[in-house]
């Protein structure tokens, strides 16, 4: 079978119709733009019918047209350029409210994060996280912001058992995560484009035991392939920033079911927490500060 979709229409072009030639044509010169395309919106780009468009993907092989879309989304993964980006995101809204179109698509992410991500392999990440003896969380660029955020709670739910690394060096990586073994685990973080030093970073954790949790956006992902615990979130790659509401959320859930499964030694930390807090006088009362006002 010929997975690769310009294969395929390269060997299938002489046997199209000419309206199929002309989606194939589009497809190979503007895929990136095609890729986030109804089949309505593309059939009107090159002047077909959306039936036609229908039967070109079915004539390629694929079990309908969003099958056809998903091998056009995974073939750009890499390949998408911040100014592609920009125009593929100017093609999406055009005169459209930028706030409407924008959280409705994130709402549309979180939806199939939903969906896709594995209840059983979000357990084992969980269980495998609290039985730890250390957690590596890598995450740069932008994931670097989610992965300073699960780092935050996690030292405090896990003491100072917690490595975080944000550096896109990979000798610097090997420095902090050369002593890793097969009582710890690795949660590593990436979305297209992906970091090789995050890829390099989860082989060299499987390759001593530790066990290795993905957080990205599909099972093409290339930590997946390194990974033990497989959590996906869907991300945009086609936006013009990286969009990083349902990882965050999955992020989320993954703090919330750790602190459950650690419930009474989590409480007792954070009790001694809130006294150092309010001693501290860390947090602003304002509550207080009006009442004294009144009086």
């Amino acid at each position: 079978m010929i997975t690769h979709l310009l294969t395929r229409i390269d060997l299938m072009m002489n046997g199209f119709s000419k309206g199929q030639k002309r989606i194939a044509l589009y497809i190979e010169e503007h895929y990136d733009k095609a890729a986030f395309m109804t089949a309505s919106k593309l059939g009107e780009t090159v002047g077909v019918s959306e039936s036609t468009v229908v039967r070109f993907a079915t004539e390629l092989g694929y079990d309908g047209y969003p099958k056809l879309q998903k091998a056009m989304q995974e073939m750009i993964r890499n390949k998408l350029t911040s100014v592609q980006r920009i125009e593929v995101t100017s093609g999406r809204i055009g005169d459209g409210n930028v706030l409407d179109s924008v959280l409705n698509q994130d709402i549309e992410k979180i939806r199939r994060t939903i969906e896709e991500t594995s209840h059983e392999d979000f357990a084992r990440a969980v269980d495998e996280i609290c039985a730890a003896k250390r957690i590596y969380i890598f995450g740069v660029r932008s994931t670097g912001a989610i992965a300073s955020f699960l780092a935050y709670y996690f030292e405090l739910i896990f003491d100072n058992n917690v490595i975080l690394i944000n550096t896109t060096s990979p000798s610097s990586t090997y420095e902090h995560i050369f002593r890793i073994t097969e009582e710890d685990v690795m949660i590593g973080i990436s979305f297209p484009r992906y970091s090789s030093t995050a890829i390099e970073a989860m082989n060299f954790a499987r390759s001593r035991g530790a066990h290795a949790v993905a957080i990205t956006d599909s099972m093409a992902s290339p930590l997946v392939q390194s990974a033990d615990s497989i959590l996906i979130a869907r991300s945009d790659m086609a936006s013009i920033v990286d969009s990083l509401v349902a990882p965050l959320s999955l992020i989320n859930a993954l703090i919330v079911a750790t602190v459950l499964k650690k419930k009474d030694e989590v409480t007792e930390t954070f009790r001694l927490l809130e006294d150092v807090w309010n001693r501290e006088g860390v947090y602003s009362n304002h509550d207080d500060k009006e009442t004294r006002a009144e009086k």
